[in-house]
């Protein structure tokens, strides 16, 4: 008599051979090397792609919170943008101050290396401050451009044309436009102004310079785009009409923020679908 099971009938499994047992808590053993990999994959999204930024000074308010001592806001920096252009005016921007710029805020450096390395993961995130010389304002004028204020109703002119700005925001009821410029900005640099123009230390107040106030576009980290955090203070930061805009942010937020978020997922859902499977 034949062993061999006939054509077209399935193998009935064998009763006395031992089942394989799911293998229990692979998942979690897979935990922490999936959490490794979106460390890994968050950290090269922050230095090559985008990057969440907190700058506790109140020179941009009312366009972004940042007062000392308040919760303040979160923004995403597009890092990409620049490398294949230059900033353009209207557009907000983190940079390195230079030498001559005094930090706008003290920040409290821990003293040991532990604390350090912890702040240092945390500015990664935008959970604390990355650092006292860097700054986010608004270029108002770039290379070859002729800054100076003020016309006969105390507005800032670029090129002889005055700039319509109602993002400006001033606290001092009898603050005055302080005149300044002509300035003619030399190439790859760049004018920079706050938003809250009575409490902003920027091109203005380094006029006297080497450089008259203006800023290198070498020392831009990025283009600020959004604002992440809080919730109630989601937003996007758009080129102004004064500008040439209309006061919104294009494609980059899907594009460095879905992407990078999705990548995520998909990758958290393949390590479930492996363990389902086993």
């Amino acid at each position: 008599m034949s062993d061999e099971t006939p054509v077209g009938t399935a193998a009935q499994p064998d009763p006395d051979r031992p089942r394989k047992e799911p293998r229990k808590g692979s998942f979690l053993r897979e935990l922490p090397v999936l959490l490794l990999i979106a460390v890994v994959l968050a950290l090269l999204i922050n230095t090559f792609l985008v990057k969440a930024f907190f700058i506790p000074s109140g020179s941009m308010e009312q366009t972004l919170h940042g007062c000392p001592g308040c919760s303040g806001d979160r923004v995403l920096v597009n890092k990409v943008t620049y490398r294949f252009g230059d900033p353009s005016p209207g557009d907000i921007v983190v940079f390195r101050g230079p030498e001559s710029w005094a930090p706008e805020t003290a920040v409290d450096r821990p003293s040991n290396f532990l604390q350090r390395a912890v702040q240092t993961v945390a500015s990664t995130f935008g959970v604390a401050t990355p650092g006292e010389k860097d700054f986010v304002k608004r270029v108002i004028a770039v290379g070859g451009q002729t800054v100076q204020c003020c016309d006969a109703e105390g507005r800032v002119t670029v090129d002889g044309r005055p700039l319509d700005e109602p993002y400006v925001y001033v606290t001092d009821p009898d603050y005055q436009s302080t005149p300044f410029g002509p300035v003619v900005v030399p190439e790859g640099r760049m004018w920079l102004m706050g938003d809250h123009r009575d409490q902003s230390a920027d091109s203005r107040a380094h006029i006297t310079d080497a450089d008259e106030g203006t800023v290198a576009m070498d020392d831009v980290i990025g283009k600020a785009f959004v604002i992440i955090w809080p919730v109630d203070r989601w937003d996007t930061l758009g080129t102004p009409p004064a500008f040439g805009g209309d006061g919104r942010s294009p494609w980059t937020f899907p594009l460095l923020v879905g992407v990078p978020v999705l990548a995520v997922v998909l990758l958290v859902g393949n390590g479930l679908r492996r363990r389902r499977a086993r």
